[in-house]
C-alpha cells in the first residue's frame, strides 16, 4: 500500500505519456519486417506461377510447392526479413537507457520467431487450399494457385 501511490504516480509521470511514441517508434521495424515476410511469399509464389507457365510441368510443379514449404527455414530467403527487424537495436539502446529495457536481444529474437512463424503459417495454409496433386486441368493451375495466394496474403 505504501508503494503503490508513489509508483503509479512514476508511471504516470514518466512513462505513460512516452507509451504511444514508443510504440510508434518500435512498430515501424517491426512492421516492415512482416511487410518483407509478405513480400517473400508473394515473390515466391509468383516464381512457381511463372515456372508452371513456362513448363506446364505437374511433377515439376510438386517439387516447387514442396520447396516452397521449406521457405520459413531457409535463412538465406529470410533474412533480408530479419535484418528489418535489427534496427529495433538502436531504437532500443535508448529505451534501454531510459527506462531500462534490458534484454533488447530477446525482443527482436522474439519477433524474429514470429515473423518465422507467419511463414509457416503462410506456406501451410497454402499448400492446405492448394494440393497439385488434386488439379486436373492443368490450364486451369496457375489461375488457382494466384486465388490461393491472394487468400493466404489476406
Amino acid at each position: 500500500a505504501s508503494v503503490s501511490e508513489p509508483a503509479q504516480k512514476c508511471c504516470t509521470e514518466n512513462i505513460q505519456p512516452f507509451l504511444t511514441s514508443i510504440l510508434e517508434e518500435l512498430m515501424g521495424p517491426v512492421s516492415s519486417g512482416f511487410t518483407e515476410v509478405r513480400l517473400l511469399f508473394d515473390k515466391e509464389v509468383n516464381e512457381i506461377i511463372q515456372d508452371f507457365q513456362k513448363t506446364n510441368d505437374m511433377t515439376r510443379l510438386k517439387e516447387n510447392v514442396d520447396q516452397l514449404m521449406t521457405l520459413p527455414f531457409n535463412s538465406v530467403k529470410m533474412e533480408p526479413c530479419y535484418l528489418k527487424v535489427n534496427l529495433l537495436q538502436e531504437l532500443l539502446q535508448d529505451l534501454k537507457c531510459r527506462f531500462k529495457v534490458y534484454h533488447i536481444d530477446f525482443v527482436i529474437q522474439r519477433t524474429q520467431n514470429f515473423m518465422q512463424e507467419l511463414m509457416e503459417n503462410a506456406v501451410y495454409t497454402f499448400e492446405q487450399l492448394f494440393s497439385p496433386s488434386h488439379q486436373a486441368d492443368s490450364a486451369k493451375v496457375a489461375t488457382t494457385i494466384e486465388k490461393v495466394k491472394l487468400r493466404v496474403l489476406k
